[in-house]
This record gives structure tokens, C-alpha cells and sequence, in this order.
């Protein structure tokens, strides 16, 4: 158990969702710990900087041993500080009426509906409540707000509005799930085992990789995958932005308001909407953006744990370097769907959960919703909806 007279060191932003998450572990442990803000003191950025090896991640954790963790997963933290939060016996046997894997949009939305009808449900996320949505800076399409709104307030609004009506979120990652008898379905944690009677999948995708050399060895050296958790550390300093879809030319355009230049390449053609585009085209008329087409990245070259370039190919095989200082990768999404492959539930070829009409899946009373669904249109608001309906599927199955 860790000493709670002895000092904890959090050095983390405003703007970083998985600080807030951190942060609030240690409160609700009532744990003490001095929080630094590196935006506000670069002399805490350079102390931090030393101590892991310039590895630029928030939050960076110090424990009163001079243990260093770096973005910690709740369960990290909790094993670091010797806190046993696995259940009880008794409590392992407890049948929730329904508990929802992963705390993005589709399955906060749900827990609303099925809470306020008094179906005790269980949130289980692994890492930042609100998903990919509360990493997104401005979501500009979601109905109701005309000036869009951020990420993280989306997120933390709909997290505060599903525990209103009595919605519980526990910080915890799900490994299997099986059927057993009475079609009770049994999940298998990192914090022990779970029964419930249904289960919502809601696990949402994941940042595919380029798999490039370099790309590992840098990551959080210089290459990154979210522009709202790490842009501001880029500060008047020149950027690679590897990807041409919607994803990453919205991030470019964020990455802007720290960047002195950034270079886009595209391995084909840019296939953002026509709105995003033609942003685009302003600030590559304003200097700001250089858009490289045809272009495959081939590696990442570094220095002193630092990127200093990446090696282009362009479309008449010429080989050249960038200069750049940090690697954003937007090259797509893949489902958080590992814990299902042993499972009588199905996959489609990619590895997104398919369902019926219903939004059932193969096995019964365990449902899907999101951008985890097969079909899915990886949009907010579509993922609320489906939220929703499945939270109405949800009870005609626990009304039997």
C-alpha cells in the first residue's frame, strides 16, 4: 500500500482527457498528490522531460518511491499504489441486470434510458470515459450546438447525466465473455468476474498503426496518435501529419493553432469531405500546410530519443527527407474487438461485432452499438442513437 503522507507528482494539461482520469482516481481513493500543469510551467516540463527520458506523455505520474508512470490505465495506477479493488467473493456471484462494455457515446446514451427504467447497469471502461468522442477537440455536427462543442465536454456531460439516474462506471477492461446457464452471461476482468443477464458491447475502434520503422521506437518521442492530447507540446514547431481522410485532415487543421508548418502526406489522394478540403486549401494558400499526394512515408529518423525527420517516397519513386519535429499518424480505425475472437460472438472480416435488426448479436442477450457494430457509420450522433435503441432492445429482452 502506498504511504499517503509521502508526495505523489502529477504532471499533466487542462486539455488532457486521461489527466482528468488520473486525477480523479486519486481523489476518489482519497489519495493526495501535487498537480502540475507543464502548460503553464516549463521548468516542470524540463524536470518531467529529464525524468523520463524525454518521453513527452501526460500524465507522468511520481510516486513517493521514485516509481515514474507514464498514462497510466486505471488498473496501472491502482496496482502502483497497492490498492485492492477486486471483489469480493459474494460480490463476484452479484447478477447486474445489464452491464455495458466500453464508456463512449452508444453506451452512456444506453445506461440514460435503461436507468431511468430502473435496470441496474454497470459501465465498464478501460481508459478515458466518453471514448474516441472526448479526444476529438470540436465536434462540429452533433445536433444542438451551433457553435459545436468540445470532446470532452460532450463526454463529460453525457457521463454526469447517466449517473444522475443511477448509472455506476467502474475503471476496468473485460478479456472474454461466455453464456452460461440461465443465459446468464459471465465476463472475465482484470479485476475478477462479472455476471449479468444482458450485455451491451459499445468498445468502439481504435488508431490503426503505419507500422513503419521508427513508428514504435518514437511513440511519445515525437510520433502521437491524438492531435487534442498532444498538439499543444508542438508549440511554433514544424509537423508531418501522415494520412489523407477525414480524421487527418481535421487533426491538421487543429494541429495548426501550434504548428509553425505542417506537411500532410497522403499515400493516394485527400478523400476529406468538401468543407474540410477547402479549409485545407486555405492554409496551404496561407503557407501554413504543405499537402504531399502520392506520397508513401517509409520511416521515422530520430535523434537523443527526439524525431528530426521522416524518409518520403513520391509517386516517380524519389526518395527525400523532412525535416519535422513530431509525427501525427491518422491512418484510420480498427475495432476493440480482441476480447471477442474466442467467443460464440461474430466478426465480420475486419473485426467489427455483427448483430441482427435488433442489434443482438449471436449470443443471446449480449447486444452492440457504435462504431464496434458491423455497419456502423462512425458518427457521434448515429452512435447515441443506436445507444438508445439498444437500451429499448435491451429491456423487451429483460422482460422476457
Amino acid at each position: 500500500m502506498i504511504d499517503k503522507t509521502k508526495q505523489i507528482i502529477v504532471y499533466g494539461a487542462d486539455w488532457c482527457p486521461d489527466c482528468h482520469r488520473s486525477r480523479g482516481l486519486l481523489t476518489d481513493l482519497n489519495i493526495s498528490f501535487v498537480y502540475i500543469d507543464i502548460d503553464k510551467n516549463q521548468a516542470a516540463k524540463k524536470k518531467m522531460l529529464d525524468l523520463t527520458g524525454g518521453r513527452n506523455v501526460i500524465p507522468t505520474i511520481i510516486l513517493p518511491d521514485g516509481k515514474i508512470l507514464q498514462e497510466p490505465s486505471n488498473q496501472e495506477l491502482e496496482a502502483a499504489l497497492g490498492v485492492n479493488l477486486k471483489q469480493t467473493a459474494q460480490d463476484k456471484e452479484y447478477i447486474y441486470d445489464v452491464i455495458m462494455i466500453g464508456g463512449g457515446p452508444a453506451s452512456l446514451t444506453a445506461a440514460i434510458y435503461t436507468t431511468r427504467e430502473r435496470i441496474e447497469t454497470l459501465i465498464l471502461e478501460k481508459g478515458v470515459v466518453g471514448g474516441m468522442a472526448a479526444l476529438t477537440d470540436v465536434i462540429d455536427n452533433y445536433p444542438g450546438f451551433e457553435e459545436g462543442v468540445t470532446g470532452l465536454d460532450l463526454a463529460d456531460h453525457l457521463q454526469k447525466q447517466a449517473e444522475r439516474f443511477g448509472s455506476k462506471i467502474d475503471y476496468n477492461e473485460v478479456t472474454s465473455i461466455t453464456i452460461e446457464a440461465g443465459n446468464i452471461k459471465r465476463l472475465k476482468t482484470t479485476n475478477g468476474d462479472l455476471l449479468a443477464k444482458a450485455v451491451l458491447i459499445a468498445t468502439g475502434s481504435d488508431y490503426k498503426k503505419v507500422n513503419i520503422p521508427g513508428e514504435s521506437e518514437y511513440f511519445a518521442r515525437g510520433v502521437h496518435y491524438c492531435a487534442t492530447c498532444d498538439g499543444a507540446f508542438y508549440r511554433d514547431k514544424k509537423i508531418a501529419v501522415i494520412g489523407g481522410g477525414n480524421s487527418a485532415v481535421q487533426e491538421a487543421l487543429f494541429l495548426t493553432r501550434f504548428a509553425s508548418h505542417i506537411d500532410l502526406l497522403v499515400r493516394s489522394s485527400i478523400k476529406a469531405s468538401d468543407v474540410l478540403q477547402e479549409k485545407i486549401d486555405e492554409l496551404v494558400s496561407e503557407g501554413k500546410i504543405t499537402v504531399h499526394l502520392q506520397t508513401k512515408t517509409l520511416a521515422i529518423e530520430g535523434e537523443n530519443n527526439e524525431v528530426k525527420r521522416v524518409l518520403i517516397e513520391d509517386g516517380s519513386s524519389n526518395k527525400s527527407k523532412l525535416e519535422v519535429d513530431g509525427v501525427f499518424v491518422f491512418v484510420g480505425l480498427e475495432p476493440n474487438s480482441k476480447f471477442l475472437v474466442d467467443s460464440i460472438i461474430e466478426l465480420d472480416d475486419i473485426g467489427f461485432v455483427k448483430t441482427n435488426d435488433n442489434l443482438e448479436t449471436a449470443m443471446s442477450g449480449v447486444f452492440a452499438a457504435g462504431d464496434i457494430r458491423s455497419g456502423a457509420t462512425m458518427q457521434i450522433a448515429s452512435a447515441i442513437g443506436e445507444g438508445a435503441t439498444a437500451a429499448l432492445k435491451i429491456r423487451h429482452y429483460l422482460e422476457g
